[in-house]
């Protein structure tokens, strides 16, 4: 190779290492998607209603303010359990570390992150059998993300750095920087890790409201794997790391609408999803045994909340304690965590029963028996599950 070409390569090479470095800093000092952020001016600003990457944002922000209460789970939790709950935990320090589309694999990496980066008092974790997978979903909580070593902020920014050399990241930023990123609502981060109700809200419009989302969501939780085989060990084993400290651990299974129970019966579900709930009682009550405050709360099933009317019944756009069939509302959150903590709020006697190994049979035959009663006086309903799910497919 002659000296001009050399020194051509030289040159191109060069400027391409400004560029790209150009490029990351432009991203990383932008940060479309807050990827390192905690209490900046940045949370405040309006985006679009699809947060990208938010596990990246929470396992930050969850080591920067080391919270005492931490939630964990999927966007059920997410969207579901308030952080403004100073009435269930006075003077304590919040944070919904819950993620849209999280697997039981990625929670157990977000409870054990928040553990490592904090000393959590208590953790509260919601699970239903269809994400009850240990296979990654679509919230991406990977390996990089958690870690407890003192590199721990030296490591992210690393990676925040690599992660800003991506396309995608880049024209974000652009947009941010021509005002069209989208302004519909605040990050999660905003609101210490819960969902922002106007991002709710617009995204129900766009699915043109309860009504039109229903179907899917019904054959969303009816395609769920879950409960896959490993999971419930794998979570018996989280729960043991978790039982070293003093950690005080609450367990619950998400209030779904009693729409989303009559599809896994009519799936034929049912039976596993009752044979999981009592692999949960087991290893519950053998780490409470062992001297560990861990809890199982039951929140799912037909009770006087998962029944609310659905519009085709009431007539009504919007439904009182759901946003659609999967996802409850804060005020059944607040609800959960009366049950769970006690207060001044006093939630319906039949929402919520702890489970443990003298009322598992008992509970699962109750749970049968309002099942049936529910197909004979909700015979509207149970009709439409069925339609539903021997319908067509519903594109998302």
């Amino acid at each position: 190779m002659d000296t001009i070409s050399r020194r051509y390569l030289a040159w191109f090479f060069t400027v391409a290492f400004f560029v790209l470095a150009l490029v990351s800093a432009m991203n990383y000092r932008i940060d479309p998607y807050l990827l390192h952020q905690w209490d900046t001016p940045l949370l405040q600003r309006l985006r679009p209603t699809n947060e990208k990457l938010s596990a990246w944002g929470k396992t930050y922000a969850v080591a920067r303010y080391r919270p005492s209460i931490i939630y964990i789970g999927n966007s059920r939790t997410e969207m579901g359990l308030p952080t403004r709950a100073q009435a269930t935990f006075p003077d304590k320090s919040v944070f919904n570390s819950a993620v849209s589309g999280a697997s039981l694999g990625d929670a157990i990496r977000l409870a054990e992150h928040a553990a490592k980066v904090s000393r959590i008092e208590t953790m509260v974790w919601g699970v239903d059998a269809p994400t009850f997978s240990m296979d990654l979903g679509s919230a991406r909580v990977e390996d990089g993300l958690t870690g407890d070593d003192h590199g721990f902020f030296a490591r992210r920014a690393l990676l925040n750095l690599k992660r800003g050399l991506t396309v995608d990241m880049t024209q974000d930023t652009l947009r941010i920087l021509n005002g069209s990123f989208g302004d519909v609502c605040r990050s999660s981060l905003a609101l210490y890790g819960q969902r922002d109700e106007t991002c709710v809200i617009s995204r129900m419009k766009g699915w043109g409201g309860a009504a039109h989302a229903i179907p899917l969501r019904l054959q969303e939780f009816g395609d769920g794997e879950g409960p896959t085989p490993p999971s419930t060990p794998a979570l018996d084993a989280s729960v043991g790391k978790l039982c070293r400290g003093s950690m005080r651990l609450r367990l619950y299974i998400n209030p779904t609408h009693a729409l989303t129970m009559d599809v896994l019966h009519w799936r034929g579900k049912w039976d596993a999803m009752q044979a999981w709930q009592r692999g949960l009682v087991q290893f519950v009550e053998r780490h409470r045994a062992a001297g560990c405050d861990v809890r199982l709360y039951d929140f799912s099933g037909f009770n006087s909340v998962t029944t609310d009317p659905i519009p085709l019944v009431s007539g009504r756009a919007e439904m009182r304690y759901y946003w659609e069939v999967s996802h409850y509302r804060d005020n059944v959150g607040r609800l959960i965590l009366a049950r769970l903590f006690g207060g001044d709020l006093v939630p319906p006697a039949d929402f919520g029963v702890e489970l443990t190994k003298a009322n598992i049979d008992a509970h699962h035959a109750a749970m049968r028996a309002a099942r049936d009663r529910y197909h004979v006086e909700h015979a509207e309903e149970t009709a439409y599950v069925q339609k539903i799910l021997n319908g067509p497919r519903i594109p998302h």
